[in-house]
């Protein structure tokens, strides 16, 4: 399986919804929520992009790496890649329904679990979406369940379900407060306070991840609050217009709580050198939201597994030629 075969029949199966431009970067699909593009004006989807766009990497070859180890150990687990699969969802609204929420999570779960990554799966404005995430857990060997901002009920709900089905860690999307689509489709959704997160997360045993921190200041509080992960992230510029991409926060939130928790970095990530641009800011390991898509309508399990696996192997070249034997060798070091 080919990568353009993947991308043309992920074309045609999106129906519009996703053009799969060359060029990813949020220009064509602009306002297009729902749909794949970023909210009103889509310049925050852009910055994901752009601010990536602004590091470029320091080729050094005099040095002794013949092999650079990609793998990681997450959540008490080993995998054989830091590329993680986002929590994706919306596949009627947001995808155009060539896929069910069930086909579509499934191919997501299993194609992360063959390129030895992990996917998160995630809620959404349709009653089954939660459920079918949790499903494609328990049948190919667990992941991440993250959640939406809910009310607090249906959260601790959802966090004893992700328990039952062979969820290894649980989490919220805080960034999910402001969805258009939630809110379109009676969903309600909202801010959480401190004191609210901190009861969530003292009431499960799994690693607890906030998805969606993009300052230094809630980065220190979900320290304080006992999460085992912040995922830095816009919601790939859905949810509000006009925010700094993740590559421009990214190194003052690392410089902040490395160390402390893991940091995860999602958005604008297209290929294994954008990997590695994350890494070297400081990221433990990334998601991919976008081309994790592509992956499942132009191949089902089998292209996500081949995105994943070709981005891991760019990455692996990335670092045999900046003299990087493992991830944690990839520092600032790399990046120009």
């Amino acid at each position: 399986m080919k990568m353009e075969e993947i991308r043309q029949r992920a074309r045609e199966k999106l129906q519009g919804f996703c053009r799969v431009c060359r060029r990813c970067d949020g220009r064509a699909c602009a306002g297009e929520v729902p749909g794949m593009g970023g909210i009103l004006s889509g310049r925050a989807f852009q910055n994901n992009v752009s601010a990536l766009d602004m590091y470029y990497v320091n080729l050094r070859t005099i040095h002794q790496v013949e092999k650079p180890d990609t793998s990681i150990k997450l959540f008490g687990r080993s995998f054989q890649t830091p590329v993680f699969v986002a929590p994706l969802t919306g596949a009627s609204y947001n995808m155009g329904g060539a896929l069910s929420e069930a086909e579509l999570a499934s191919c997501l779960v299993k194609g992360a679990q063959l390129a030895g990554s992990c996917a998160f799966t995630g809620d959404g404005a349709e009653a089954d979406i939660y459920a079918a995430g949790l499903a494609a857990l328990k049948k190919h060997g667990g992941g991440a369940a993250i959640i939406k901002p809910r009310s607090m009920e249906k959260i601790k709900e959802f966090i004893r379900l992700a328990e039952e089905n062979g969820a290894y860690a649980v989490g919220i999307d805080i960034d999910g407060a402001g969805l258009v689509t939630m809110a379109l489709k009676g969903q309600p959704v909202g801010p959480k306070s401190y004191y609210q997160l901190r009861e969530l997360i003292g009431m499960t045993s799994l690693p607890f991840i906030l998805k969606g921190i993009m300052t230094v200041q809630e980065a220190e509080m979900a320290v304080e609050m006992g999460v085992a992960a912040v995922v830095v992230s816009n919601h790939g510029g859905r949810v509000l217009d006009c925010t700094p991409g993740v590559a421009e926060v990214l190194p003052e939130i690392v410089e902040r709580v490395k160390g402390e928790i893991t940091v995860i970095a999602d958005g604008g990530i297209r290929s294994g050198i954008d990997v590695l641009k994350m890494l070297a800011l400081g990221a433990d390991a990334v998601l991919i939201g976008r081309p994790a898509i592509w992956g499942a309508f132009g191949g089902g399990s089998m292209g996500v597994r081949k995105i994943i696996e070709t981005m891991t192997e760019q990455l692996c070249h990335g670092m045999l030629m900046t003299g990087c034997v493992n991830l944690k060798a990839v520092d600032h070091h790399v990046i120009y």
